[in-house]
This record gives C-alpha cells, structure tokens and sequence, in this order.
C-alpha cells in the first residue's frame, strides 16, 4: 500500500488522542502516521482505510487507564460484557498496523480490584476494552509491533477477509482472565507466522460468535497458524467456544508451546460444523493450573456440549488430523461428545508425549466447561455462586463441569467418538503409577 501522505508525531506529555484522531479523519487520501520514538499516551482511536499506523523502534503508546476513554471507540461485537476497544475500524481496506514499538495496555495495573489467590487469577473489571478490534474489514497487516498487558483481549478480527499477522509479539499478565492473545472471529483466508502469544488465557483462538443484535459473524474459513511461540493458561491452539457458524479448513503447524495449560483444544457449543482441521508438528508443554483456568495440562481436548439446548445441538466435529505431537503434559488426551458420533474421523498420528504427575491434582478430571450453567443469562437469573463464564459451583461446592475419569486418569480417554483413528501414539507413564490414575492407557466408551 502506498501512502500519499507521511505525518510524524512526536511525544507529548498530554495524551494524543485529539491530535492522531485528527489527523487521521482529515480526508480519505492514503495515510502513514508515524509515532516517534518516545511515549504517546491516548484513549481510543478509530482508524481508516488506506492507512499505515507505524510505531517507530523505541515508541510507546501508553493508553488510557479509564474505560470512558473508549465511549467513543465502541464495536459490535460484546466480548465479557464489554463492547469498548482502544484501536477500531469498520468495514476499512488496506489498512496496517507496523513497526517495532510497543502497546502497553495496563490491563492488571488498572482494569483488576483484587485477586483470587484460591482459583489463581486476579479478580478484573466487569467492563474493560480490547486493544486491537478490527470489524468488517479487508486486506489488514498486523507487522512487528508488541502489545503488553491487555486489559482483554489483545486482537480482535471480526468477519474480515485477507488478514496478515506477522512477528508480533503479546506479552500478558499471566493472572489476568479474558487477555486472549488473538481471536479470529469469523474470518476467512488469514495468516498468522512468526509470533509470540504469552498470556493467562487462550494463544490463538477461532470463534465464530453471534452479536447483541442476533447477527451473525459468519465462518471461520482457510486459516493457517505457523511458526509461533504460545505460552497460556488457558488453551494455547484453540477452536471456540463460541461456535455459531462453522469452522473449515484451519491448519496449526510448526509450532512450539511453552509453559502451558492446554495445548490443543476444540470446543463446539452452539450448533456451527466443525471439519477439516489439522493440528501438525507442535511440542507441547502442558501443565496443571488452579480450578480457575479451564482445563489442566491436557495435550489434546475435544469436546461437544450443548451449551443452548432450548436453539439446538452442539456443531458436530469431523475430519480432524493431529500429528507429530510431542512433548510433556500432566493431564490427559480427552476427546467428549455430547452424543455419540457428534465428534468423527479423528485421526492421532506419530504422538510421542511423556505424561506426569502435575502439583495441583486438577488433572485428574476431565474439564467440559462453559456448559449450560455457565451462561451469562443462567448465572445472574439463578443467583448462582462462582465467576460467571468461569466457575459455576453446585449444591455440594464441586465445580460444575469438572467430572472424573472411570476408574481413573488414563493417557486417552474418548467416549462417543466415532472412526478414530490412532498410528503409532506412545504415551510414556511413570511406574508405579500415581493414585487415582488409570492402569489403561486408553479408554474408550
């Protein structure tokens, strides 16, 4: 893209936000805006097409630590009862984001009241904004730049077609709950290669979600992740849950995960198809967390719930290929339907994993949260006791979700899978084996 017009900014010690906002509606000309080295502070900006936003080597833009700073950046899509972002655009073209300078978003600093030492997380604030929320658009760069402590999710791409992610880096606060590093929201043809996600909750995670006004984002379709670094304490590779329209086509590959709680994880809810999907040549690091965090330490998680029975069944899962896996984990290989066949031609090849015992003992039961009770219109009509879209507790205090492996934790379980299919998977347990762990390595039921 070339841009008729070069604007340099350099640092001032109010915020910006009047200034870069000014600039960047003065006509519809193509646009490079340049922060300079140094720190920028703003609140929210809506941004264009034909446009380059470049944060030079040694910027920093600091943004707003107010929620109100973003009432004029609003977007359609509501992400944990918040609909604020910090850098928006609607239906724009050609329009990228560059450099080597830095986002800091403040997220834990002054978007949290609290901790939950007990579930492991800080406690966040009901309404936080996004940092990146890009809606309806087409042709999108994301180059070079870092993003730190993202008070919510860090990027957001709703119903976009034509996105390229590359060499940028996300570094959360790994207590801070909803900071998902990427979410590709029903987009089409999109390439991430090359980052680095470290974050609390999930890496890099598909959804295909329904808005306030009942619309739809549309499918996630031809997706590729490659050549990436995830650490997080929720899944790092992740398909839903948010799942109202289908998912085809996605590739994982060449990936290395790190110091995680999940590595590979499909979750169908709300009644979109899920097929053709393909997990290749990842390490896994996978380790138990507090109940806080969805799942604990599992390599590869499947799973089907119906999360709004009263609209429909969950999306059926089909054709889905996960191989040359290896690495550590210190729960198990789960693959759940609600109903049997609802997950299909599931092919394991070449896995190699070593699995342990983790420190928490969370590993123990397999983990089909959110479900039902988990939703947000469930949780506040019912008075229930927990974090909504989170934990939910029952009568007795057990966590609703959480449900323990028959006879004990194997290196695979599956119940209601049909045509799976396993070459050459070795799972290396330690002898004796731990309590409550199952002397099968596989269960089927």
């Amino acid at each position: 893209m070339t841009a008729s017009k070069r604007v340099s900014i350099a640092p001032q010690s109010d915020p910006v936000t009047a200034v870069l906002q000014a600039e960047i509606d003065r006509g519809e000309a193509g646009l490079h805006l340049r922060l300079e080295p140094g720190i920028h502070r703003c609140g929210g900006l809506r941004l264009r097409s034909h446009m380059i936003l470049e944060l030079a080597e040694g910027a920093e833009l600091h943004f707003l630590s107010d929620y109100e700073a973003y009432a004029q950046t609003p977007v359609s899509v509501v992400a944990e009862e918040s609909d604020r972002g910090m850098l928006v655009a609607q239906r724009a073209e050609h329009l990228s984001i560059i450099g080597k300078g830095r986002i800091f978003g403040n997220g834990a600093g002054a978007f949290t009241h609290g901790e939950d030492a007990g579930m492991g997380t800080l406690v966040a604030h009901k309404l936080r904004p996004r940092v990146i929320v890009l809606e309806e658009c087409r042709n999108l760069t994301i180059q070079g730049i870092s993003i730190d402590d993202a008070p919510l999710w860090t990027m957001h791409f709703v119903a976009c077609d034509g996105v390229k992610i590359e060499d940028v880096h996300v570094d959360n606060n790994r207590r801070m709950p909803n900071t998902d590093g990427i979410v590709i929201d029903g987009c089409r043809n999109v390439l991430i290669e090359r980052c680095e996600f470290r974050t609390a909750d999930d890496g890099i995670v598909l959804k295909t979600t329904r808005r306030p006004d009942g619309s739809l984002t549309g499918a996630c379709d031809t997706i590729t992740a490659r050549d990436c670094v995830i650490e997080s304490h929720s899944c790092a590779l992740k398909l839903g849950t948010e799942s109202f329209s289908p998912f085809r086509n996605i590739v994982f590959e060449d990936i290395r995960i790190e110091k995680s709680n999940r590595g590979l994880g499909i979750f169908s809810r709300d009644g979109g198809l899920v097929e053709n999907i393909r997990f290749a040549r990842i390490t896994l690091d996978c380790h138990e967390t507090p109940a806080g965090f969805w799942g604990s330490g599992e390599a590869v998680t499947i799973n089907t719930v119906d999360r709004r029975p009263e609209e429909g069944p969950a999306g059926t899962v089909r054709h889905v290929v996960v191989e040359d896996i290896s690495g550590l984990m210190e729960g198990a290989i789960n693959l759940v339907a609600e109903r049997p066949g609802d997950i299909s031609e599931v092919t394991l090849r070449r896995i190699a994993l070593r699995q342990q015992p983790g420190r928490f003992g969370t590993g123990l039961t397999y983990d089909i949260r959110p479900t039902e009770a988990d939703r947000f219109d469930r949780f506040e009509e019912e008075g229930a006791k927990g974090r909504v879209n989170a934990w939910r507790f029952d009568a007795e205090g057990r966590i609703i979700g959480l449900i323990d492996y028959p006879g004990g934790m194997p290196a695979l379980f599956a119940k209601g899978v049909a045509g799976l299919v396993m070459e050459e998977v070795t799972v290396d347990r330690p002898d004796p084996l731990p309590e409550r762990w199952n002397p099968q390595n596989i269960v089927i039921s």
